[in-house]
C-alpha cells in the first residue's frame, strides 16, 4: 500500500532549529505546507551537499509557506553538534529533526532495520497534513532542491486549481491540461 494521500501519523520529537531544541509533532503540520527530508545521518559524505542544497533554496520554500524539515535517526545533540562543526550544515536554518528510535522512519517506510539509519525519503505533505509527493533514492543518490521546489509548486498547483493536471516538465506559469475524454490519445 502507498503512502500517497495517507495522513502522517501522530509523532512527537525533538529537533535542533535556530539554536535551540524545540518540540515537533504532527501537529506542527497542519495549515501549511511541509517537506520532510529523510537522509542517513550526520557527519557523512553525500548528505551535507544535500542539506546545503536545501539551505540555499529555504528562502523560496518559505515564500510559498512551505517549511522544510530535515531528519535522520541521529539524536537532536548530533544535529547541534553537526551545524556547529560544518560550515555547510551551519547554513541550515530549517528544522532538524532527531528519529533515534526510528518511529519517523519507520512510518514513512524510510527505515533500513539492520543499519538504523533512514534511506533519503523526500516526503510533500499537504496543509491537512496529507502526503502528495513520495521520492526515494538509494542512499549513494543525491537529491536536487531545485527540482524539490518546482515539484512543490505543481502539487500546490494542482491543489488550488481541481480538474487541472501538471504535465511533465511542468514550471510555474506553464500550461496546465484539463483531463478529458477530448484529450485522449491526442497527447
Amino acid at each position: 500500500m502507498s503512502l500517497i494521500n495517507t495522513e502522517v501519523k501522530p509523532f512527537q520529537a525533538t529537533a535542533y532549529h535556530n539554536g535551540k531544541f524545540v518540540p515537533v509533532s504532527n501537529e506542527n503540520l497542519k495549515g501549511k505546507w511541509s517537506v520532510f527530508v529523510f537522509y542517513p545521518a550526520d557527519f557523512t559524505f553525500v548528505c551535507p551537499t544535500e542539506l546545503g542544497d536545501l539551505a540555499d533554496h529555504y528562502a523560496e520554500f518559505q515564500k510559498l509557506g512551505v517549511e522544510v524539515y530535515g531528519i535522520s535517526t541521529d539524536t537532536h545533540f548530533a544535529h547541534k553538534a553537526w551545524h556547529d562543526s560544518s560550515d555547510t550544515i551551519a547554513k541550515v536554518k530549517y528544522p532538524l529533526i532527531g528519529d533515534p528510535t526510528a518511529t519517523l522512519a519507520r512510518n514513512f517506510e524510510v527505515l533500513i532495520e539492520e543499519e538504523g539509519l533512514a534511506y533519503r525519503g523526500t516526503f510533500v505533505i499537504d496543509p491537512q497534513g496529507k502526503i502528495k509527493i513520495i521520492e526515494v533514492h538509494d542512499n549513494g543518490i543525491g537529491r536536487d532542491a531545485s527540482e524539490l521546489l518546482r515539484k512543490v509548486k505543481a502539487a500546490q498547483y494542482v491543489a488550488a486549481h481541481p480538474g487541472e493536471v501538471c504535465p511533465a516538465k511542468w514550471t510555474e506559469g506553464a500550461e496546465t491540461l484539463k483531463p478529458s475524454l477530448d484529450l485522449v490519445g491526442k497527447i
